[in-house]
């Protein structure tokens, strides 16, 4: 199949399915410098609205849920109110604010889809198209891809420094921040905070606080952790409201407002407050499922939206068998489940004294939540704090038989850069997983994706503990943990979000089988090859093993590697590539700091000369979906193919 771009995009319908959207919107006009409370003529306006803007973001959302594309519903229908509240003022005095709705929980970007619409910005019927590959609506938003988006969010809670600049850079002017109580639990808020009353910036802060996270409700496993305390605490002026109480919310959105400096509100309300079956529970946060929302939009009357939304069909990838694969299966998942058999074999009273598994909000993807109940001595139920969890995990580990076992996203790996480094010369033992590595899957697009996982091994050349893996199928990870588990030192274990296919021998059997062990820094010759070979690791494999197989049927012979220890040198593989015709690595990470960039030095210093070497891998921004990333970034299996035949 083609892998360009351009055939991929579809447009899911030609309408917006409610029609009142965005064409009833009211612009309504406020001075809060002037208006001190709703008259009720403005809170009937205001009410429309929100209720207006609310249904259509159920509408468009969850064709995500349908589509199987994904996103999050819940944070976005909750803060309606003060996106509402905020537009007014932008409207009634614009020369007074940046009127930009900046927001650090990105994952709400349906308000700015929202908003790009009702600005005139984006086409209602193009919100229909949430997070499908190629329509310039990704998970998270992006400054320069979708029309009337107007700056990119990055990860969870690092919007607000960002806009303690943008108010440096505009004096005289409020700048608004859009935050959560998730958001509000990373370090980088702290440090924004601290600055913002140093210098009296004039950022105010609106933050939902719904008592929910993905894996529960901060009250629950954060006890102590409060917004409103925490903010004041830094000296910053900040009340609470009743988020779903109009007149009251207008009024301390108002005075924060006008307030001389900055200032929070914290609204607390139930997450997706008024969703059956969704309010004040985990599956908010995520986009509401189909069924749940066409039964929300027939009871608010809108048979035509649910209808809209029940006529959606699911996403597949139109490449459906690769060659040399064969069952599917969740690496990220095996890992929990690897480690879960190990720590079996011990006593509770050894796993307490010699291992601890932080969580940092993410364990029921990364797996790791799999530790809690059978071992809740162990278990950490943690925030969403990786820098200050990665680095206790360390210290738990920086005794000799005992080990530290930390997990997250690999897109936030960057975030603990420093602390990776602490943890290396005080010669911790830290197990770490990240999970969501690479590209493949990720809907919520470039900001996550987890592509610049050697940053992990930023060590010094007599460095001997530190150890990447990145597996390519479930069966391999199995083997991978249980050799890295009793292993010293820092070793970072990488995994998919997506699942990824047993690799075969040509035999038909599975290469990574019960016979076979992992041995850390020994690559895998997966297929044999006279004239070139290709060297890859986690998904990368089956879609590389796919290409060598299609050419052997074109009568081109080429072997294939599987690195699965990213950061050490197979010396004895390196000689079976020496001379070799050509020399392709093909990888899901960052070309500039991916395997491709190191290996032509460690082939340089043993004088070693594959006669062509070249690297595919990730090289752009990304164009949302979920399987399209592998085709946009050209390390699907034509794509491959198509190199090896320009390198022979």
């Amino acid at each position: 199949m083609s892998s360009s771009p351009e055939h991929k995009r579809r447009k899911t319908a030609d309408t917006f399915p409610i029609k009142a959207f965005p064409g009833e919107y009211k612009k309504v006009e406020i001075d809060p410098w002037k208006v001190e409370k709703l008259t009720p003529e403005l809170k009937e306006q205001l009410v429309a609205n929100i209720n207006l803007c609310r249904d259509a973001l159920i509408a468009f959302s969850a064709t995500g849920s349908a589509s199987g594309y994904g996103g999050h519903t819940g944070g976005a229908f909750d803060t309606v109110p003060e996106v509402v509240i905020l537009d007014s003022f932008f409207r009634g005095c614009p020369d007074k604010f940046v009127p930009i709705f900046f927001d650090e929980a990105g994952h709400r970007v349906i308000t700015q889809y929202m908003m790009a619409a009702i600005r005139g910005h984006l086409p209602p019927a193009d919100l229909m198209d949430y997070r499908r590959g190629f329509c310039k609506l990704p998970g998270h938003p992006e400054l320069g891809m979708t029309p009337g988006v107007e700056f990119s969010s990055g990860r969870l809670g690092h919007m607000w420094p960002f806009v303690n600049g943008v108010a440096m850079a505009n004096p005289g002017k409020v700048v608004i921040c859009l935050g959560s109580d998730g958001s509000q639990q990373e370090g980088n808020d702290a440090e924004a905070a601290r600055l913002a009353v140093a210098k009296n910036l004039n950022v105010k802060l609106f933050i939902d606080d719904n008592d929910i996270t993905i894996t529960g409700p901060p009250s629950q496993y954060l006890p102590g952790y409060d917004c409103v305390k925490c903010l004041q605490g830094h000296g910053m002026n900040t009340v609470e409201a009743d988020g779903e109480d109009l007149e009251s919310l207008f009024v301390k959105m108002r005075e924060a407002v006008v307030f001389d400096g900055p200032a929070g509100v914290v609204a607390r309300r139930k997450m997706a407050p008024g969703i059956k079956g969704v309010e004040a529970t985990t599956e908010g946060h995520d986009v509401i499922p189909a069924s749940k929302a066409i039964s929300y939009l027939n009871e608010r009357g809108y048979t035509e939206a649910a209808e809209a939304i029940a006529k959606v069909e699911k996403a597949k990838c139109p490449k459906t068998t690769y060659l040399g694969s064969g069952e599917m299966g969740s690496m990220r998942t095996t890992v929990g489940e690897a480690l879960v058999k190990i720590l079996e074999k011990m006593t509770p009273e050894q796993r307490k004294a010699s291992v601890m598994a932080i969580d940092s909000d993410l364990g029921s993807s990364t797996s790791l939540a799999k530790l809690q109940k059978p071992f809740p001595e162990i278990f950490c139920h943690s925030g969403i704090m990786e820098r200050g969890n990665f680095s206790a995990a360390a210290g738990f580990g920086m005794e000799k038989g005992k080990q530290g076992i930390f997990s997250t996203f690999a897109a936030f790996l960057e975030m603990i850069i420093s602390e990776i480094t602490m943890a290396r010369l005080n010669h911790s033992n830290v197990l770490c997983h990240f999970s969501h590595s690479g590209v493949d899957d990720m809907a919520d697009n470039t900001c996550h994706f987890g592509i610049n996982n050697m940053f992990a091994d930023n060590g010094l050349g007599d460095d001997e503990h530190t150890r990447l893996f990145f597996p390519c199928d479930a069966a391999q990870v199995v083997s991978c943990v249980n050799a890295v588990f009793p292993m010293p030192g820092l070793r970072f274990l990488f995994t998919t979000r997506s699942k990824t296919p047993a690799i075969l021998k040509e035999d038909g059997s599975a290469y990574y089988d019960e016979k076979y062990t992992f041995v850390p820094g020994k690559d895998d010759l997966i297929r044999e090859g006279t004239q070139g070979y290709i060297m890859a690791y986690g998904d990368a494999m089956y879609r590389c093993l796919d290409a060598v197989e299609t050419l052997k049927q074109e009568g081109v012979s080429v072997g294939l590697i599987n690195k699965s220890t990213l950061n050490v040198v197979d010396e004895e593989m390196m000689q079976k590539i020496d001379k070799a015709p050509f020399l392709l690595i093909v990888e899901p990470l960052n070309t500039k700091t991916g395997l491709g960039s190191r290996f032509g030095t460690w082939l340089l210093t043993r004088g070693l000369a594959p006669k062509k070497f070249a690297v595919i891998g990730v090289h752009r921004e990304g164009e949302g979906g979920l399987w399209e990333h592998a085709f946009h970034q050209k390390y699907d299996s034509e794509s491959v193919a198509a190199k090896v035949r320009a390198m022979l």
